[in-house]
């Protein structure tokens, strides 16, 4: 596999969500591509890229021509292995909250076995919201000063787009000249080695498909009896998100679900 720097930049996507100025568009077109990186990716900009936009991007034009947009976060990472949300230390979403050099490594050495990676920004005010951080496998929070910790997007991308700069050169020159830069990973299926693997991870939106047959399967069988679901269903998620689950162990679950869906549907009738 072809690990370039280059190679493997392809496969890292950075996705503002919500942006409110068209401005901060340019200056994170403008931040990434000084990183090396070239995929920028819009979910429902209040405003497309514009003027003003262009004329932050100083010189980046290619990178904001060439930027899809998505009209929702689950659109734009459906084909993703692994996708970061980039906030505030986390509010009612339990995530592995990560330094950004512990992501950058992360998301480095994911690209690095051939998944898609995305890394997700939020709105200038507000972040992204619940839901949009449910759709990620981990978070990434930036140690800002407590007393001002105000970030710009553009900055906040940029610090990011930093250290995958450094994860793509193989850490920096002086990455202390002594210890290496940290590369956690996630954790392997339960028998297998990731390196050993013949099926392909599964995408994000194939995942999306399983929790969305798992939540259908549980309100059948009156799982949460009376409790509130959603609780159960973000442990469940981060359970399976851990586990980095490939196509054909999706594949299992869902047949096991459907296998449940179509017992209960056949069997007696309460009454």
């Amino acid at each position: 596999m072809n690990t370039a720097p280059h190679a493997l930049a392809s496969r890292l996507r950075i996705v503002l969500v919500g942006t409110q100025h068209p401005g901060n568009i340019g200056s994170a077109a403008r931040a990434i591509k000084t990183m090396g990186l070239s995929r920028l990716v819009l979910v429902a900009p209040e405003k497309p890229p514009n003027a003003e936009s262009y004329s932050l991007a100083a010189g980046a034009d290619d990178v904001l021509a060439a930027a899809m947009t998505h009209a929702t976060l689950a659109e734009a990472v459906a084909d993703c292995h692994f996708v970061l949300g980039c906030t505030a230390r986390s509010r009612r979403v339990a995530l592995e909250e990560l330094m950004p050099a512990d992501a950058a490594a992360r998301a480095v050495a994911r690209a690095g076995q051939g998944d898609e990676v995305a890394l997700v920004f939020g709105r200038e005010r507000t972040g992204l919201d619940n839901d949009e951080l449910q759709l990620c496998h981990a978070a990434v929070h930036i140690p800002a000063n407590p007393e001002y910790s105000s970030l710009n997007l553009a900055m906040a991308v940029q610090v990011l787009a930093y250290e995958l700069r450094l994860g793509l050169l193989g850490g920096a020159k002086g990455a202390a000249e002594g210890a290496p830069r940290p590369h956690p990973v996630t954790a392997p299926s339960v028998d297998e080695d990731p390196d050993s693997r013949t099926d392909p991870p599964a995408t994000h939106a194939q995942l999306e498909g399983f929790f969305g047959q798992m939540a259908e399967v549980l309100d059948l069988i009156d799982f949460h009896k009376g409790r509130v679901p959603e609780s159960a269903m973000r442990k469940l998620r981060r359970l399976f998100l851990r586990a980095d689950l490939d196509e054909r162990e999706v594949r299992l679950l869902r047949g096991i679900l459907a296998d449940v869906e179509r017992t209960v549907r056949l069997g007696p009738k309460p009454g």
